[in-house]
């Protein structure tokens, strides 16, 4: 589900210095129908797989998941590789009563699909293909494709791209699911705004298992199937076995021109400051700074549009707080833009930052975050409005310079949002939080011998505080936006950690939630996808 993950923007920073169609199958067009692809070799064809505990695989496809805090033991694994063997596998698992979930790249912050309650995981990692499907007049891609490959496949044959998570080996899959965003989103939107279609293995009342395309047409008898894929998280209606990808504001059928376009080249950044050079006044004023300019430059129209940021402010352990980044550097600027970009951050701050960037083609780029080791760890997040207060920033200071904090992996990442991403109306898609400006991701993480209580007590109490005068969770309204459903929590489903009196899911759905639950008593009535922080149907 990760946007923005945890090893992959470390890795980066370190590099840089960051029409309706209805019924079964054969009525829509699987992605391995569609017309190949122009570029990549030959695809390999699974057929489905059962893989059972004693059989060397299992192992490999049971540690899969990133979040390491997390390993399930399933009766069994099917490892699918076309829509026809989701359905069958689908439709033996609920033949069996067996507990089922879906595992595309792998990258849930939460133990959704590992939880002990899964019985079946079905894998949908050999579904990776990339293509455009002339008859869509759109491109198809399979939930196991990993994002650095969609990059590369849409890109060498087609000259396009969608605006998505900034690391190679997160799966589309669940990505998509949860809203989608990452380098280009304030240039160009969600995932989701590009979204024209999916194909959903559901399960009826009476236990019969199918699939269905559903598209963004309002004609489409299935349109609110799509909707609920558009922002409405993965685990909740039926499995996607293809996306379809298409502008909503392009015209004609030429294929280069039917998704954007990605700049020729960027320019990626970095600006670190020492922890010895900064004092809580300096600090104070370095993340004052960062949100105000935030405030001011992220309009769809900014000239920062094309700016991706990060601003990792780690523990004292981590000797440093950075600032990294890119930005399209196709045309003139580039370099200037950066640097008033980083003076603006950095004014009136004592400490002097050590500095570097580096221009690069636009593909090397978006392949250039790569992942190491899973390791366990605890994120929590929240959507910002408007810049942290005066307090808030305080909290922060003292929870990362503090001794509480000062021998922990942790941090809190501020990521830029906003820009083209805020053009759209909050019941357009799923996805409810359209006027916000940056993510805030709260984070901690340990090595698999460590004692996890102190961490977890640590994080969530960092988060508690900030938000403390709206019940310890950033409430939607005033600087406050909820929380991102691709980022789970399943802590702000604790009445004990989450005394708001705001229910979980208006915190990552808002407004939206009750057309969701009508969505789920449709087309899952059984509750056959579900997980802690799955969308219930209506009582």
């Amino acid at each position: 589900m990760a946007e923005v993950t945890r090893r992959g923007v470390l890795a980066g920073a370190a590099a840089l210095g960051g029409a309706a169609a209805t019924g079964v199958v054969a009525q829509g067009v699987t992605a391995r129908e569609a017309v190949a692809s122009p570029v990549g070799g030959e695809e390999v064809q699974v057929g489905s797989i059962m893989v059972a505990p004693g059989d060397p695989r299992y192992r490999s496809l049971t540690h899969r998941g990133w979040n390491a805090r997390f390993v399930g033991r399933p009766d069994y694994i099917r490892v699918a590789g076309s829509t026809e063997e989701v359905v069958s596998a689908v439709r033996q698992a609920v033949r069996e009563g067996k507990r089922i979930a879906v595992r595309s790249g792998g990258h849930c912050f939460e133990g959704f699909v590992d939880d002990p309650a899964v019985k079946v995981v079905i894998d949908l990692s050999p579904m990776a293909s990339v293509s455009y499907d002339a008859r869509r007049g759109a491109f198809a891609v399979q939930p196991g494709a990993l994002l650095g490959e969609v990059y590369r496949k849409l890109f060498l044959g087609w000259g396009v791209t969608i605006p998505a998570g900034a690391t190679a080996e997160v799966g589309v899959g669940g990505h998509v699911l949860g809203g989608g965003y990452g380098t280009l989103s304030r240039r160009h939107g969600l995932s989701v705004d590009h979204l024209y279609a999916v194909e959903v293995v559901v399960v009826e009342a009476s236990g019969e298992v199918r699939s269905v395309v559903a598209t963004r047409e309002p004609s489409d008898p299935h349109h609110d199937l799509w909707w609920a894929h558009t922002g409405g998280g993965g685990g909740n209606f039926g499995i996607v076995t293809c996306y379809w990808f298409r502008d909503p504001a392009a015209k004609g059928e030429d294929p280069t021109r039917l998704l954007p376009r990605p700049p020729e080249s960027v320019t990626s950044f970095y600006a670190t400051w020492s922890w010895k050079d900064l004092d809580q006044r300096s600090f104070a004023r370095l993340v004052r700074n960062h949100g105000s300019w935030h405030e001011r430059n992220s309009g769809p129209d900014s000239p920062y549009a094309g700016l991706f940021s990060i601003l990792m402010l780690r523990s004292r352990k981590a000797d440093s707080v950075t600032l990294a980044g890119q930005l399209d550097s196709s045309g003139r600027g580039a370099e200037r833009l950066i640097d008033d970009y980083v003076a603006a951050v950095g004014r009136g701050v004592t400490a002097e930052p050590v500095r570097g960037h580096e221009s690069q083609p636009w593909l090397q780029a978006a392949g250039a975050v790569q992942e190491s080791a899973a390791a366990p760890f605890k994120a929590k997040a929240a959507y910002l409005r408007h810049r942290f207060s005066d307090g808030q920033i305080d909290v922060v200071h003292e929870r990362l310079a503090g001794e509480r904090g000062s021998g922990l992996d942790g941090a809190l990442w501020l990521v830029s949002y906003g820009g083209k991403v805020n053009s759209v109306p909050a019941e357009a898609t799923a996805v409810a939080q359209r006027d916000s400006i940056l993510k805030a991701i709260y984070l901690v993480e340990w090595e698999a011998q460590q004692d996890l209580d102190p961490r977890l007590e640590w994080v969530r109490d960092f988060y508690r505080a900030v938000y403390a005068d709206s019940g310890g969770v950033p409430v939607p309204g005033g600087s406050n936006d909820g929380a991102f459903i691709n980022y789970p929590d399943t802590d702000l489903a604790d009445s004990g950690l989450n005394t708001s009196g705001t229910a979980w899911h208006t915190l990552y759905y808002k407004g939206n939630y009750p057309r969701l639950q009508r969505i789920k008593a449709r087309w899952d009535p059984r509750d056959e996808f579900r997980h802690t922080l799955a969308v219930r149907p209506p009582r």
